[in-house]
């Protein structure tokens, strides 16, 4: 019966500012995923021939997708590029 009577006390704007910093992360998150499905999906349409689809010569540019693509896939912690070097370099990297 406590409880509810402390949650009962808070003010109203403090109720709704928690409940909103909650909404906005999740409202975010799902921004964030749709940038990612979109934009992967723009880049798979550059490389799949549609019959009914005729494209031009070159097929398009999508230099501003592939960006928009990496920068969204970054801000879930994944990186898209191949930094991997061969196990050669690491044994010399590692030999003073």
């Amino acid at each position: 019966m406590e409880q509810i009577n402390k949650e009962e006390k808070k003010p109203f704007l403090k109720k709704v500012k928690e409940h909103a910093e909650k909404d906005i992360e999740i409202l975010g998150t799902f921004v964030r995923l749709g940038v990612v499905v979109w934009s992967g999906f723009i880049i798979t349409l550059n490389y799949v021939d549609i019959p009914m689809i005729k494209k031009g010569q070159s097929g398009g540019d999508i230099t501003f997708v592939a960006s928009v693509f990496t920068g969204a896939l970054a801000t879930f912690g994944l990186n898209t590029s191949n930094n991997r070097s061969k196990p050669d370099d690491d044994l010399k990297k590692k030999d003073p």
